[in-house]
C-alpha cells in the first residue's frame, strides 16, 4: 500500500469508529435504540371463576424501532400466556409483533393476554396488576381495570 491509500483508509476507519461511538443510528432518536410504547385501555372482564381470565389494551409504537411483546407477569397468576387468535382459533404464541409507528391490539376475539389459574377472582372495580415485557423496550407495568363481564372496548365507547 502506498501513504495515500493507507492515510485514506485510516481516515474512513476513524470516520466509522466516531459515528459508532457516537451512537448514530437509524433509529430516528429514539432513546438508545429502545421502542417508545405506551399502553391504553387496559382491562380485564370479571372473571367466571377462578380458572381463566382475559386482559385487553392496546401497545402503541411512537417509535421508528420494531418491538415485540414477549411475556406477561402478574401476582394474580403464574401462568400467563399470549394468545394469537387466527380464523377464529386461538393459541398460545411466543410472542407478538409491535410494528414501528403503529400499535398492537388485544382485543376480545383477537390476540390477547390469558391468566390461567388465578389466585383469587376479582371483581369489577377492582385493579390487577401485571408487567409487559418486551424483546427491546424495558418491562411496562399496567394496571388492569376490572370490568363487567359483558364490558367491551369498541361497543362502550371508551376505545382509545
Amino acid at each position: 500500500m502506498n501513504t495515500r491509500t493507507t492515510r485514506t483508509l485510516a481516515a474512513g476507519l476513524s470516520l466509522t469508529a466516531a459515528l459508532a461511538i457516537s451512537g448514530c443510528s437509524s433509529d430516528g432518536g429514539d432513546s438508545g435504540g429502545k421502542p417508545k410504547l405506551s399502553i391504553s385501555g387496559a382491562y380485564m372482564p370479571q372473571p367466571v371463576n377462578d380458572q381463566m381470565a382475559g386482559a385487553f389494551m392496546v401497545v402503541k409504537n411512537d417509535s421508528k424501532t420494531a418491538d415485540k411483546l414477549t411475556g406477561v407477569t402478574s401476582p394474580l397468576s403464574d401462568d400467563l400466556q399470549i394468545h394469537e387468535t387466527k380464523d377464529q382459533k386461538m393459541q398460545q404464541v411466543q410472542s407478538l409483533e409491535v410494528p414501528a409507528n403503529g400499535e398492537l391490539r388485544l382485543e376480545r376475539g383477537g390476540n390477547h393476554v390469558m391468566f390461567m389459574g388465578l389466585k383469587s377472582t376479582p371483581k369489577v372495580g377492582d385493579k390487577v396488576t401485571v408487567e409487559l415485557r418486551f424483546e427491546k423496550a424495558d418491562p411496562v407495568k399496567v394496571e388492569l381495570d376490572v370490568k363487567e363481564r359483558t364490558y367491551n372496548a369498541h361497543t362502550d365507547g371508551n376505545a382509545h
